[in-house]
């Protein structure tokens, strides 16, 4: 290929100078870049272990990061235009990603191998060389006796299954343990139900239902069809090397005080719950908790996020925007002429499918820009909106044909950013869904071109995702062709109206006492409530607390609603303690309790309009009236409620009921 070195100059990243055989006879200006002790970012990912080591050895304190402009950008039928492009790429591989955690998961290879034939077994013997080996047959299976007893065969029926690698509960229905006068067929003792088992690895030969959803991302269980040698050979294998500690990323940061789910018993925000496909995430009080171990990183439960609670973290959503915002700005430095699309992929299967392209095809259109995330399902509304805002013309998501799990979270966060960007005459967020490089490249030049944005932002991300999403969605209205008053939004949409029906409102402050994110607030001072629609994430825990069912939620944007202090949904004078004069109630609540309790006995006659007088007084004022009263509900002159010992004693006359 032939780097267009006049554009990287242009936007400050072609300092290094090209060459034609940097890992080999031209290694020495690697060595030599390594030497000014400054960043270094590699334009080829070839031969990364060699440059890698290299600069271990001689330069371990240097940043050393990697990109491919060979066949994103060089190999292409528009590589004459594509300079633009290689210095967006550059730009944006040198923003290093923040750190992130690593749980460990440990295996003794305690290995549970659930079947119904003699794969099972001979599975088993395959494995029992370097695992602990158990083999669990479904009742009715039909399996020779063994010669020697080189590992227990049992029978038995999964109930439930728990648990990840080196840490697998199961509980065992119609358990039972051999009989060790067996002839022709294994037979098996009297059967008992609630056996449980504990394992390190599960094999599961049964050919029926797996026992988790979304099987395949669960570690440390293995499945395949009993009816096929080589997925069974190849589970074997895979299974017989997982012995020892494996460190697993986790994927998502949470911040239990951020989140949304709950308050005092009464459900709020459940986005998370609904999506996360292997169930690593379950309620926990007021909050949810999620499982590191269990969790497959597919990012869909931090991308719906409303509070920010979770955040992926492999990389962080501000790594992902300050990525697309060197991205396009080095894109406007080095000349380019059109709004660039940006396409998000992943590693796996995203990767490939461009390498075959730009190898075999006509490769990407020099106007489109790939960055890679962990997972595509991680895009949150926060990052496709903020590529709007630097200034991209469109945004494109690179799926599979079929995907390895549900993607409905990734499809609502697309609607969304999708019905913001036409409300501002953005362009369209697609989600390309295929496994062919041909249709890829159909799909993207398909799109449509936009002329360069005359305003991009360039605001500096905020390192918190609500922070992010707030902004990144006010950016892109500024920088919109046609920027937006207000936008109505679907249903779930993290943005929203709170309505306040003033003649139900008590002004109790229920609702400010459970909102999660200080959207709806008190006046110290005042009765008042007060609202503040950029913190309002409509998780509905004020509406479903409202004793009243005063509050309505209504998903939408409004911008200068945004840009406005805090707006008062209902106010009133305060009541003043008719007998020290302290504000300490609104005079509707007043007057609404008096009224409800008008007919009430304990308020009725001259005693009981003297009691209801205390209604008006603050709490101190009214301690001190009721002891000066002494009003007793447990005298012998006030009415009870009778009891079952009432009648049995007799009526009020004496007489035997």
């Amino acid at each position: 290929m032939s780097p267009d070195e006049g554009a990287l100059a242009k936007a400050g990243c072609a300092t290094g100078g090209s060459v034609n055989q940097l890992c080999r006879a031209n290694l020495d200006h690697f060595r030599a870049a390594l030497a000014k002790g400054l960043p270094v970012t590699v334009a080829c990912t070839q031969e990364a272990p060699l440059f890698s080591e290299v600069a271990a050895d001689e330069a371990p304190d240097v940043p050393l990061s990697f990109v491919n402009i060979r066949e994103t950008a060089g190999w292409t039928s528009e590589a004459k235009t594509s300079g633009p492009k290689m210095a967006a790429l550059v730009a944006a591989a040198s923003v290093a990603p923040a750190p992130f955690g690593i749980t460990t998961l440990e295996s003794n290879g305690v290995t549970l191998i659930l079947g119904r034939d003699e794969i099972a077994i001979d599975a088993a013997a395959a494995l029992s060389e370097t695992l602990d080996i158990t083999v669990l047959l479904q009742p009715g299976s039909q399996v020779s006796p063994p010669a020697q007893t080189r590992f227990p065969v049992l029978q038995g029926r999964i109930r439930s299954a728990s648990g990840h690698l080196g840490k697998f509960t199961l509980t065992v229905d119609d358990y039972a343990a051999p009989s060790p006068s067996s002839r022709d067929v294994l037979r098996f003792e009297t059967p008992r139900d609630g056996a449980v088992s504990r394992a390190d690895i599960i094999v599961d030969l049964t050919g029926g239902q797996p026992l988790f959803a979304a099987h395949d991302l669960r570690p440390g269980y293995f499945r395949a069809d009993p009816k096929s040698p080589k997925a069974v050979a190849d589970i074997i294998a895979s299974a017989g090397q997982m012995v020892g500690a494996f460190d697993k990323p986790v994927y998502i940061d949470f911040l239990a005080d951020l989140c949304a789910h709950s308050r005092n018993g009464i459900t709020g925000c459940t986005r998370c719950l609904s999506l996360c496909p292997t169930g690593a995430i379950t309620p926990h009080g007021d909050s949810v908790q999620i499982d590191p171990s269990i969790c497959a990183g597919c990012g869909q439960c931090a991308a719906a996020c409303p509070t920010g609670a979770a955040a992926y973290a492999l990389p962080d959503v501000a790594t992902v925007a300050a990525r697309l915002r060197a991205a396009l700005k080095a894109w406007h430095a080095a000349g380019g002429t059109e709004a660039p699309v940006i396409l998000f992929h992943d590693a796996d299967h995203g990767e490939p499918l461009i390498n075959t392209s730009g190898r075999y095809g006509r490769g990407l259109p020099a106007h489109v820009i790939p960055l890679s995330l962990n997972e595509i399902t991680q895009a949150g509304p926060e990052v496709l909106a903020a590529a709007f805002a630097y200034g991209a013309g469109a945004v494109a998501l690179l799926g599979r044909a079929q995907p390895l799990h549900d993607v409905s979270g990734l499809r609502a966060g697309i609607d969304l950013v999708a019905t913001v960007s036409a409300a501002m005459d953005h362009g369209p967020v697609t989600l390309i869904e295929t496994d062919d490089p041909d249709v890829l490249e159909v799909a993207l030049r398909a799109l449509p071109r936009a002329p360069l944005s005359q305003t991009p932002s360039s605001f500096l991300p905020p390192a918190d995702k609500r922070g992010l999403l707030v902004m990144a969605f006010a950016e892109m209205n500024r920088a919109a062709p046609q920027p937006a008053q207000t936008v109505d939004l679907p249903q779930g949409a993290p943005f929203g109206r709170v309505t306040v029906d003033a003649d139900a409102c008590t002004l109790c402050q229920a609702c400010t006492g459970v909102c999660p994110t200080g959207a709806l607030l008190d006046n110290p001072e005042t009765p008042m409530l007060r609202f503040t629609q950029s913190a309002c994430v409509q998780c509905g825990l004020c509406a479903a607390t409202c004793p009243e069912t005063a509050i309505t939620l209504t998903p939408q944007i409004d911008f200068q609603a945004w840009e406005s202090p805090r707006q008062i949904l209902h106010e009133e004078p305060p009541f003043c303690c008719t007998r020290c004069g302290k504000a300490f109630a609104t005079r509707s609540g007043i007057e609404r309790v008096q009224s409800r309790l008008t007919d009430h006995w304990m308020f009725q006659g001259e005693s009981g309009a003297a009691r209801l007088k205390v209604l008006a007084m603050c709490e101190d004022c009214r301690v001190e009236e009721i002891v000066n009263q002494g009003f007793d509900p447990h005298d012998e002159t006030t009415r009870k409620v009778r009891t079952r010992v009432d009648y049995a004693m007799g009526n009020e006359d004496g007489e035997k009921g």
